[in-house]
């Protein structure tokens, strides 16, 4: 029987030490991930973006989906898109723990989605710890908002512009501030 991969092994909740063996594949990922990246975001032709980035998830982009580049991830497979989906300018993916974008989400310039993170001790920070994140249906996410590790968003939620988003946001209500917290029910 295989042993599971590396990447497999994050999905799974593993915490991965910079001296792991298999380590190093997530780096040339990324870097097999970023030549991908390099054309889609030269490029101003809708569908040849929406090509190279279901190249770069290994899924189909839907055709009712707008990117406006740069658009920047570092692995790319274990993020998954809806369909009615519009992501504009400079946001960043951080997906080895896996991103999901439900259908019909509006994620707005320079939004971090960062599934991964480091562990607090010292002694352990360079090893590297993910949970996924999960936007659901509806969903808004306003400029400059970061959304943390193993963070679900409810649908029809809203994340105001610049807000920090470290736990589980209930459906139906609007969420501001660094934490961010509930402002207002919809």
């Amino acid at each position: 029987m295989e042993a599971t991969n590396i990447f497999e092994r994050l999905k799974n909740g593993e915490t991965i030490s910079p001296n792991d063996s298999d380590a190093y594949k997530m780096r040339d990922a990324s870097f097999a991930t970023k030549v991908l990246l390099v054309q889609m975001n030269q490029s101003a032709n809708p569908a040849e973006i929406r090509s190279i980035l279901s190249q770069i998830t290994q899924t189909e982009i839907d055709e009712s989906v707008t990117v406006f580049t740069p658009l920047y991830i570092n692995y790319g497979k274990h993020t998954q898109i809806g369909k009615n989906v519009f992501i504009n300018f400079d946001c960043v993916f951080l997906d080895l723990g896996g991103i999901t974008i439900e259908d019909n989400v509006l994620i707005a310039p320079n939004v971090r989605l960062l599934s991964e993170g480091h562990p607090i001790h010292p002694t352990e920070r360079q090893s590297l710890k993910v949970a996924p994140i999960h936007i659901k249906k509806n969903a808004w996410i306003g400029a400059n908002a970061t959304i943390l590790q193993g963070v679900t968003i409810g649908e029809n939620a809203v994340v105001a512009a610049g807000a920090v988003v470290s736990q589980d946001i209930p459906d139906n209500v609007i969420v501001g501030g660094i934490p961010a917290k509930i402002m207002k029910e919809i």
